[in-house]
């Protein structure tokens, strides 16, 4: 007994926890649900683990539980690369984990861990020593790009020479601190050359289009002059080899659009794409190079996208009113049974009984009324109402491409029989279909949209929209065969960008009454509800279609992509650089750097005497200071015929300069002036200095004058004022001589300046 208990006991327990867990299991099934509609795919694939464990044979369980598995670790995985992106490299591993523990499968997760592993690891400890390159690597790493000139320093220059185009080029040369190298082939001729405030660069640009030469920079500071002339360029322009790797090209035909491009405009013969790889080989001169770059930047731009709110709303109302009697409209008549005739004779009687619904003419006279039977049909009351009203609203969005065309489908896809009908055989009624085939029609909302935006944000949209539905079956040839009907608009309109546009608009009104009863009665106002019967019928069709575009990614242009650049002659394809111009001065514009002297034999010495403050504002010297002094560095040149040589023209001692007015005496037989630019004294913080000059060729006399922006301080100390550019023309003895000198300050106070001289040595 007592063991009897015990499994009574066992078996009620049993009983109650089976409700209890199949409760616990719809509750936890539920929550997953909501979780997982709340994309909270880490929380839903926990409750559906739960449940599944719980239930492991509901195959429902288990669907969610696998579907949610591959959510839940991809989204760790994501969240561990936006942590990695943002430099925690920890906390990116620690996401990576939890998602391999989630999904073993996952080759992402487990991809991950290594890489962020690998990082954690090189920044922890120190890389380990790398295998020496074999020699094809190494002539990779040591191959380097086209070599370029260094900047030249952007000041203006006035140049005035009547030479051998060589003597030119290699007096710019000089005063920009480049190497000349001239072609063995090259053919020089004398050339004339009058510049005025041209910078070094452009002058040695103009000189060559003057001498019908070009140049390319052979080292930082050595350019190599030769003939222009198709061969020579074709022998001495450098190569450049680049890969182009496309980030926006989703077409074959977008690759090669680029590559006609680039053959087209940049004359380039040497071009390869790679589809495969959305990629474009070039090679090409430097310059070609570069605009093949900023054609490439004007033209891979990702594709403008529109995002389009289609409304379709239709409203149909059917109204029936059917109030009246019919009173019945017809009568039958017809023989009631076997009609009987008698005839007398002297005898007796003789009867005969004729067929039902049969009549010879002699039996006419022995009718009577027992032998007709008269059918009148009964009459019927009709009160009906009926009100339906039907409301559809599709409203679906669709995301395109620019000219790319898209399509929305929702409905059904209804099966239309086609080929070659015959009748029946043998009137069996048996109707065979001869070359039976089968058309699928999409019915239901039908959407097509070829979108193309535009700069001003607006959107042109060639677009068909269709709303059909089987409104009834038709018998052909034995086969019923369903009639569509359908509402369609093929349109291009153009909207601005959330412009709300109705489109197609149809309201279609049908009113029908009918009226059935006898004639006459049917028509007396008061009778005509007992003799007649009125059916009215009203509906209301209405269809609206409504499009609204919206610009989810425009067209991203830069200021280069828009900006038209020099790219050569129609023979030639180079670019013309500028330099950049330096940053503002805090008391105006910008300072360009000093000209570099040309090596010579006798160089200019910095400008720096020793013991000058070098802050940008001196002190004040002591009242017994020396005097100032403005001179000549070097004072003893040695120049070769024909050859160029600069001197500085210095000032020591100075005290709170703004202006300072210089005239210099030359030897006109002996040298000839190309050249004044400014000295950094006056610009040392940065403030744009003002240099005029006047020469006089026959006299021998240049006028100089250098001026700080009004307002600005002055400046004490030592340094160069102007930097004079000298031929020589004629070998003997000459010198410079300073004339007459004086200083101003910010107060416009004279400061007197003594003067002093140089001699030059022409061999």
């Amino acid at each position: 007994m007592r063991n009897a208990y015990r499994c009574a006991a066992l078996l009620a327990a049993l009983l109650l926890a089976l409700p209890a867990a199949a409760d616990k299991a719809k509750s936890l099934y539920d929550q997953a649900r909501d979780a997982e509609a709340r994309q909270n795919y880490e929380q839903a694939f926990e409750l559906y683990r739960q449940v599944h464990e719980l239930k492991p044979k509901d195959t429902r369980y288990r669907t969610g539980y696998e579907r949610t598995k591959f959510l839940a670790a991809a989204s760790h995985v994501h969240r561990g690369q936006l942590l990695r992106e943002g430099g925690k490299l920890t906390e990116a591993l620690i996401e990576f984990q939890r998602g391999a523990e989630v999904d073993p499968a996952s080759f992402i997760a487990a991809q991950e861990i290594r890489r962020t592993q690998d990082m954690i690891n090189a920044a922890n400890a120190p890389a380990p020593a790398a295998a020496p390159p074999d020699a094809i690597e190494r002539q990779l790493e040591d191959a380097q790009g086209p070599p370029e000139l260094a900047p030249i320093a952007p000041v203006p220059i006035t140049l005035n020479m009547s030479e051998d185009a060589k003597v030119v080029f290699q007096t710019i040369g000089q005063l920009a601190a480049v190497n000349v190298l001239f072609d063995p082939d090259y053919t020089s001729r004398r050339i004339s050359v009058k510049l005025n405030n041209v910078t070094l660069e452009d002058a040695l640009g103009i000189v060559a289009l003057e001498s019908r030469s070009f140049w390319r920079p052979v080292t930082t500071n050595t350019i190599f002059v030769t003939n222009d002339t198709p061969t020579k360029r074709n022998e001495l322009e450098q190569q450049v080899l680049k890969t182009f790797y496309l980030s926006n090209v989703s077409e074959p035909t977008d690759i090669q659009d680029i590559v006609n491009t680039l053959r087209t405009i940049l004359n380039l013969q040497r071009v390869q794409a790679l589809p495969t790889r959305a990629a474009v080989v070039v090679r090409g001169t430097p310059d070609q190079i570069a605009l093949s770059q900023k054609l490439i930047d004007d033209i891979d731009k990702a594709r403008p996208e529109v995002v389009i709110d289609v409304a379709v709303m239709q409203v149909r109302r059917d109204k029936l009113r059917e109030l009246g009697i019919k009173p019945p409209t017809s009568a039958t008549i017809q023989l009631q049974g076997n009609v009987s005739t008698s005839t007398g004779t002297g005898t007796g009687t003789t009867g005969t009984t004729s067929p039902t619904n049969t009549i010879n003419l002699n039996k006419f006279p022995n009718l009577k009324a027992t032998d007709f039977l008269v059918t009148i049909p009964g009459a019927t009351a009709t009160f009906l109402l009926t009100d339906s009203n039907t409301k559809i609203i599709q409203n679906p969005q669709i995301r395109a491409s620019n000219n790319v065309k898209a399509s929305l489908k929702i409905g059904d896809r209804i099966p239309v029989a086609t080929g070659s009908f015959q009748p029946g055989i043998g009137g069996v009624g048996i109707n065979p279909l001869v070359n039976t085939q089968f058309q699928y029609i999409d019915v239901g909302v039908n959407i097509d949209i070829t979108p193309r935006v535009h700069a001003n944000r607006e959107v042109s949209m060639k677009l068909t929209l269709e709303i059909s539905s089987v409104t009834s079956h038709v018998s052909i040839g034995g086969i019923d065969q369903p009639v569509i009907g359908q509402r369609k608009i093929d349109h291009e309109i153009r909207l601005k960008e959330g412009e709300v546009n109705l489109l197609g608009g149809i309201l279609e009104e049908q009113d029908v009454k009918s009226l059935t009863g006898l004639p006459g009665l049917g028509q007396i106002p008061f009778f005509k509800y007992l003799f007649s019967d009125t059916q009215v019928q009203r509906q209301e069709n209405e269809i609206i279609f409504l499009l609204v575009p919206h610009i989810v990614r425009a067209q991203d242009l830069t200021d280069l992509n828009q900006r038209a650049l020099d790219v050569g002659t129609g023979n030639t394809i180079e670019m013309r650089r500028g330099r950049v111009v330096p940053a503002s001065a805090p008391g105006g514009g910008a300072q360009p750097a000093p000209v570099p002297t040309a090596p010579q034999s006798s160089p200019v010495p910095p400008m720096q005497a020793p013991g000058a403050n070098p802050s940008p504002l001196a002190a004040t010297p002591p009242a017994e200071a020396a005097p100032a002094v403005v001179g000549f560095e070097p004072t003893a040149v040695n120049a070769v015929t024909g050859a160029t040589f600069a001197v500085n023209v210095t000032v020591k001692n100075a005290r709170d300069l703004a202006t300072i007015p210089v005239q210099v005496t030359f030897d006109k037989n002996r040298l000839q002036l190309l050249n004044v630019s400014n000295g950094t004294f006056l610009s040392r913080d940065g403030q744009v200095v003002v240099l005029t000059h006047r020469e006089d060729p026959d006299g021998g006399t240049v006028q100089m004058t250098a001026s700080r922006p009004p307002g600005a301080p002055g400046i004490s100390g030592d340094g160069p004022v102007f930097t004079l550019t000298f031929l020589a023309r004629q070998a003997g003895a000459s010198s410079l001589v300073i004339n007459r000198s004086a200083g101003r300050t910010p107060a416009n106070q004279a400061v007197p300046l003594a003067g002093s001289q140089a001699t030059v040595n022409i061999r």
